[in-house]
């Protein structure tokens, strides 16, 4: 028989389109569970605070390196829409690398809150529209939003870092100030980062929470909200093991 011949194109764009909850998210969710249960062993495993540090860092500069790669690939051709480093998730693409590196409470603070609500909607309800794996927007969306998600778990869980009411005050802050510039900078350029001044394309959670601009305000209690349940319980802890008083039922 003659052989056969795959061209490299053809692997990079397959004609299968990514679908939610599709045979390839379901594998991508079951990656994330793997690893994340991995990184809490490594990081509670590390024979010294060397080598936590080493880890560490080589988490970030992975992080950083890919999210570098897909900013400069954004930028061919520059455009206004896509190229603007103004998404939430590039922010905390850039904060998660230098907790990481340098361990901040406040870089930890944000990567926290920022990676395991938002970040962790993304991978819940992921707004991707394009060719399947392996095709390189795949590769990107997913390992991005699945190495920010795992860098706030290896802090918490893995090296024990833990937020307090502080860290709450700082995300909320700076959420606050990113909301409003990015919203502005949509008004005036027409654009949708941050999916502020409109919904996504795709079937989101906001599809349930009303129309623009009116989903702004319940997004904005739910965030506030799911954060404050998520600091309370670190806060309460720490304050029993200071007293040494059992946590009342």
């Amino acid at each position: 028989m003659p052989p056969v011949t795959v061209k490299v194109v053809d692997i990079l764009t397959p004609d299968r389109q990514f679908t939610a909850y599709g045979l390839s998210h379901w594998v991508v969710l079951v990656v994330f569970a793997v690893v994340a249960l991995l990184l809490v062993r490594v990081g509670r495993g590390h024979a010294d605070a060397a080598e936590a540090r080493r880890f560490s860092r080589t988490f970030a500069v992975v992080i950083l390196v890919l999210y570098l790669a897909i900013w400069l690939y954004s930028l061919v051709p520059p455009s206004l829409d896509r190229s603007m480093p103004l998404h939430l998730s590039d922010l905390a693409s850039l904060v998660s690398a230098y907790a990481l590196w340098t361990h901040r409470h406040w870089a930890f603070s944000l990567t926290y809150f920022w990676c395991l609500t938002l970040s962790v909607q993304a991978l819940l309800s992921p707004v991707l529209t394009g060719p399947d794996f392996p095709h390189i927007g795949f590769l990107a969306f997913w390992g991005i939003h699945l190495l920010v998600i795992w860098a706030a778990i290896y802090l918490t869980w893995g090296l024990r870092l833990r937020p307090d009411w502080r860290s709450y005050r700082i995300a909320v802050a700076a959420t606050v100030t990113w909301a409003v510039v990015t919203f502005t900078f949509n008004s005036f350029a027409g654009t949708n980062y941050g999916f502020l001044n409109r919904k996504p394309d795709t079937p989101s959670l906001l599809d349930v929470l009303g129309p623009w601009p009116w989903y702004l305000l319940p997004v904005a209690a739910l965030v506030l909200g799911a954060w404050a349940l998520m600091t309370w319980p670190w806060t309460r802890s720490a304050k029993h093991r200071v007293t040494g008083s059992p946590p009342t039922r």
